[in-house]
């Protein structure tokens, strides 16, 4: 499962090798020892699913403090088009967003380290998106980006028309009016 580094420090795409025959295919979707052969040090905790339909956007989302968290995200069916932005706070690469498609066809999976912002787009006409987590949900210590704005100048693949936003992703704010605060 090779690694493949992205623009943004610390984010990571990893491709696995998918063995296929006529009866389907088989891949590793994690093994610790990769982790360790590429000195990566993650504790996975919790394993989250979510099922949506197209056009729904969730995110962009973050833990803050002690209760940050990296993600290990894929999509096992349909796809997405996922984004992470990085708001560690001296980081060069700092309100910059990263996009990429996940699907069940090529497997990708994205690494989300703490300190970055996370949401993704729902391409197919539903899918099922996966990840780990490092850390527990703690709802006092969440905190969001509208994925709309225009700093970020992130190239969603849908038109605006067609997002479905919860109510709670629609009032978050933009970068220029986030409060700074530990990631």
């Amino acid at each position: 499962m090779p690694l493949i580094k992205t623009p943004i420090e610390d984010l990571l795409v990893f491709e696995p090798t998918v063995f296929h025959d006529e009866r389907g295919y088989f891949f590793e979707s994690y093994s610790q020892k990769l982790w360790d052969q590429n000195g990566i040090d993650y504790n996975w905790l919790q394993d989250n699913e979510a099922k949506s339909t197209f056009g729904v956007v969730r995110g962009l989302h973050y833990q803050i403090g002690e209760n940050a968290q990296a993600k290990l995200v894929r999509v096992t069916t349909g796809e997405v088009y996922d984004v992470a932005v990085d708001l560690r706070q001296n980081s060069p690469s700092y309100g910059q967003a990263f996009g990429i498609v996940l699907s069940e066809s090529n497997k990708k999976q994205l690494l989300v380290p703490k300190g970055f912002a996370h949401g993704y787009a729902v391409l197919s006409e539903s899918a099922i998106f996966c990840y780990k987590c490092d850390n527990y949900y703690n709802k006092s210590a969440e905190g969001g980006i509208h994925v709309n704005d225009p700093q970020l100048e992130i190239a969603w693949p849908i038109d605006v028309k067609q997002m479905i936003l919860s109510e709670k992703d629609s009032e978050l704010p933009y970068l220029g009016q986030h409060k700074p605060t530990k990631l």
